[in-house]
């Protein structure tokens, strides 16, 4: 890193925020690394691949070689500061991706000419659009021998739709392998950059004019279409002569409208199209004035109006990821959309005044102090241990919160223990801290199993985050496989007698009961009867009846499986004045249904979620192919926009565990899906036959 001053805005207008986005291997960490390098911030780039880079820091994103957390590297271009969030493409870390377009008031799709537009990257830029967040497209590596920029524009185009053109066109010399690339050429400037290493033209050679001529008259058509300058279409309809600067200007208006989508060219590697990348960040992404302000609420849930991105105004200010750092604590990235940030200042945290430790600006592991922070910027927040991500910072006088961007909710489960006694203790303490810093990830302790189950998006968030635990937390864990809760209930009815009879000895024991057994509809539980009559079991002994049962139903008879739907009907029954007790009467009815079971068959039920998929048309037919297979029961379709599908149907829970991970194959990337418990159903002899061997029972 280079010695420089801390970039520094003087106000919002000054400010530009952009999130870079795209799917994983794209080339959204190399690229800012290129920009950290041109605007003079490092003296040289970083290797993902050796795990050198300014963004990827963390143990676990060195050592999957991928971005993992949200990160933010500041430049300054000219007067204005200009925020980078680096974001991870892995669909795993959607979390943190979501995170930093919050952060942001623009974003820049990085997108390989090597690999073009996936469908995931398709569904978030449909996300953006229907926020209204301004969008333009870098495409790398368009060094390589196989490298088809106007194909991938045309890819471009077809997946993003209208308002995708070409800012910068590549030229190139040459076929196939011998194919390189000697300049850029900007279709609105008309600058032409020369990287053939010799003189080169002062303007752009006549055969690209020539080639590219019509990609700058439709360019020029859209920009002026988009950005409304009447004055300025009248000329070009005339014939005119257009000054770029009118040009740039109109750009600018057209991209922040978000209507408008320019494509740029770049190579990492060789520097190409950097330089124009940086110059166009200032010009094209509008400052945090321009962008409109995300729903504040009071405390009480009513909406306030009328805030503004002003240094002068009431802080609002949003959590957008939380770390720990074993020296500092606990440490906040904060972005600042009303209001001045200052550190030991007290603010209010959800419910709570804390007072704020030192403000900086980061860049890769370090860090450098700042006095305050203005609204529209972005810094890191020190000593705020309550703070989770999501949380508003507001002044204590006036509190406020800011609604949170959406999570994702996690479908992939695993079940975790302490690897020793010693961290059983430290587990606990640690899972809080984990679901603080990632709201993407949720805990629970399954109480029919008794596993404590963690659920991720994925298998490389769920090693991102058990590697925290033991390398941030200190706390090693194990996992096991996720143990499905089947359940029993009774097939036919049935009778049973339950004898607590122990008088030998000192102060004894006397419970007798009989009851009748009837299963019941799904999702009715227990319903007890009682038709005791004469008296035989005392009134206040009915009820310790029913206890025994229920302890009985949730322990299980067979195979330890709770008991659930059922009719207990309590219609006979013996006392004695002396012995008989509520826990000698507990006793029998728990032996009255046990002896009812062994009369009677049982039928094993597990549990079905109702499983809600949405994907492109295109992998429709193998994912309903694929629910067939896990023995799920279609029960509608709907279509859905931009050429999707939502299809709902009931899956038993045992064939979806790994639904996360194997969908993604099944739908190229394409499909999402939630799930929701519906009731239980009969478990089909075959599969009780393969979990009983599996030893799942």
């Amino acid at each position: 890193m280079v010695d420089r001053a801390v970039p520094r805005a003087d106000g919002p207008r000054d400010i530009r925020n952009v999130a870079l986005v795209g799917p994983t291997g794209a080339g959204k960490t190399s690229l800012v690394e290129a920009l950290l390098l041109a605007a003079g911030e490092i003296r040289r780039p970083g290797s993902v691949e050796e795990g050198t880079t300014v963004s990827d820091r963390d143990e676990a994103e060195v050592r999957q070689r991928r971005s993992v957390h949200l990160t933010v590297n500041p430049i300054m271009v000219g007067d204005v500061k200009v925020n980078l969030l680096d974001t991870p493409g892995y669909a795993d870390f959607v979390g943190a991706m979501r995170a930093g377009l919050r952060g942001a008031d623009a974003a820049l799709f990085v997108i390989s000419a090597l690999d073009g537009v996936d469908g995931r990257t398709r569904m978030l830029w449909e996300e953006c659009a229907a926020v209204g967040m301004p969008r333009a497209v870098a495409v790398t590596r368009i060094d390589h021998p196989r490298a088809d920029f106007d194909a991938v524009v045309a890819r471009c185009q077809e997946a993003f739709g209208p308002g995708v053109h070409p800012a910068y066109v590549p030229a190139t010399r040459g076929s196939g392998d011998h194919r390189t690339l000697v300049g850029l050429w900007g279709l609105v400037s008309e600058r032409y950059h020369d990287y053939s290493g010799g003189e080169g033209p002062v303007s752009a050679p006549d055969w690209l004019r020539e080639q590219a001529g019509p990609l700058r008259e439709t360019l020029i058509e859209e920009v002026i279409t988009e950005s409304e300058d009447e004055s300025l279409m009248e000329r070009y309809m005339e014939g005119g002569e257009l000054d770029p600067d009118l040009l740039i200007n109109d750009l600018k208006e057209a991209v922040a409208a978000g209507g408008f989508h320019p494509v740029l060219a770049l190579s990492t590697t060789h520097g190409v199209g950097v330089s124009e990348l940086l110059r166009e960040l200032p010009l094209s992404c509008p400052d945090p004035t321009r962008r409109p302000f995300p729903p504040v609420t009071r405390p009480d849930g009513r909406p306030v109006e009328g805030l503004t991105c002003d240094p002068d105004g009431p802080l609002v200010a949003q959590v957008l990821s939380t770390s720990t750092d074993p020296y500092v604590g606990r440490v906040s990235l904060v972005r600042v959309f009303s209001g001045t940030l200052r550190p030991d200042t007290d603010v209010h945290l959800h419910g709570n005044d804390e007072r704020t430790g030192a403000l900086s600006v980061p860049l890769g592991s370090g860090v450098r102090p700042v006095g305050e922070v203005i609204a529209g910027d972005l810094c890191l927040v020190a000593k705020l241990p309550e703070a989770r991500t999501g949380d508003t910072l507001s002044a204590p006088e006036r509190p406020l919160r800011v609604s949170p961007w959406r999570f994702p909710d996690p479908t992939l489960p695993v079940a975790i223990r302490a690897a020793s006694a010693g961290d059983e203790d430290k587990l606990s303490q640690a899972v809080a801290r984990l679901l603080a810093e990632d709201p993407s990830l949720r805990v629970r302790v399954n109480e029919e199993t008794h596993q404590m189950v963690l659920w991720s998006l994925g298998e490389a968030h769920l090693d991102a985050s058990l590697d925290r635990l033991e390398h941030r937390y200190g706390v090693r864990v194990e996992t096991e496989d996720v143990l499905v809760p089947l359940r029993e209930t009774f097939t036919v009815p049935c009778q049973g007698e339950g004898r607590n009879v122990k008088q030998s000895g000192g102060h004894g024991e006397y419970g007798v009961c009989r009851i009748r057994v009837e299963p019941l509809e799904s999702g009715a539980g227990l319903e007890f009867v009682d038709r005791i009559t004469g008296g035989v079991v005392p009134r206040q002994y009915v009820s310790s009846v029913e206890k025994g049962v229920r302890a009985q139903m949730a322990e299980g008879v067979a195979d330890g499986h709770p008991l659930v739907d059922l009719r207990v009907t309590l219609y006979d029954g013996r006392a004695h004045s002396v012995d008989s007790s509520d826990m000698a009467f507990q006793k029998a009815g728990r032996l009255a249904l046990r002896d009812a079971a062994a009369s009677s068959e049982l039928s094993v039920l597990e549990p079905v979620d109702t499983v809600t998929v949405e994907v492109d048309d295109a992998h429709l037919g193998a994912v309903l192919s694929d629910l067939a297979a896990r023995r799920g029961r279609v029960v509608g379709t709907e279509t859905a926009p931009g050429g999707r599908v939502v299809v709902r149907a009931e899956v038993p829970e045992l064939e979806i565990l790994r639904y996360a991970v194997e969908l993604r194959s099944v739908a190229h990337g394409t499909g999402v899906f939630t799930l929701d418990y519906l009731r239980h159903e009969p478990l089909p002899a075959q599969v009780s036959h393969r979990l009983a061997a599996s030893g799942h029972q």
